[in-house]
């Protein structure tokens, strides 16, 4: 399967440094809004079967217009939502949850932040998401999810390395190929960052 992980357009919380991670979370503003309809021009060379979005309403408002443009319908799934804050929560210092998520590893999974979750807890979740997305038997696989998320699950499944990767950018992508299965490869990172799949 060819996977698409997009983030979201810009929102006030954004803007403001806010770790806004809870449900439903803050809206796109209208320079988020004006990146989802760009959004569709800027993708529209990848060919896209099945488009899902998490259940936080940025995800949703982001994929909209996509959906629109390919006559699709964008499904809410479960599972993909932004990495839980907890106590850190619209706190504006980030320090507590990025040292979290940095420490996570393939024998540190089960520490998080008080209210949050574990690295154990998120990559449950979000890789049984996408499995549930292959059973659909769809080749071609967009989904609109957060920053955090997208980059260590994309991280998790090809360790390139958390601090190579370079930030994604409100409505930029990272495209994977494989499956929960066999793996996966990282293709491109953003939009100027290309890794040879070779």
């Amino acid at each position: 399967m060819r996977l698409i992980l997009i983030r979201h357009g810009q929102t006030k919380s954004n803007v403001d440094l806010a770790l806004d991670t809870a449900f439903p979370g803050a809206p796109l503003d209208e320079t988020g809004l004006a990146q989802a309809e760009a959004l569709v021009e800027a993708i529209a060379h990848e060919p896209i079967d099945a488009l899902y979005c998490s259940t936080l309403t940025r995800a949703q408002q982001t994929a909209a217009p996509l959906a629109k443009a390919r006559g699709l319908q964008a499904v809410i799934a479960d599972g993909i939502q932004e990495i839980a804050a907890g106590v850190e929560e619209m706190n504006t210092d980030w320090q507590a949850y990025v040292d979290m998520l940095n420490s996570w590893s393939p024998t540190n999974l089960d520490v998080g932040l008080e209210g949050g979750e574990t690295a154990r807890e998120f990559m449950t979740r979000f890789t049984n998401a996408v499995a549930a997305m292959e059973q659909a038997g769809d080749e071609r696989v967009a989904l609109v999810s957060h920053g955090a998320a997208l980059r260590v699950w994309a991280i998790s499944q090809d360790p390139i390395g958390f601090h190579l990767a370079p930030p994604l950018k409100n409505t930029e992508w990272i495209v994977l190929n494989g499956s929960t299965q066999t793996g996966w490869k990282i293709e491109r990172w953003g939009s100027t960052y290309q890794i040879d799949p070779e």
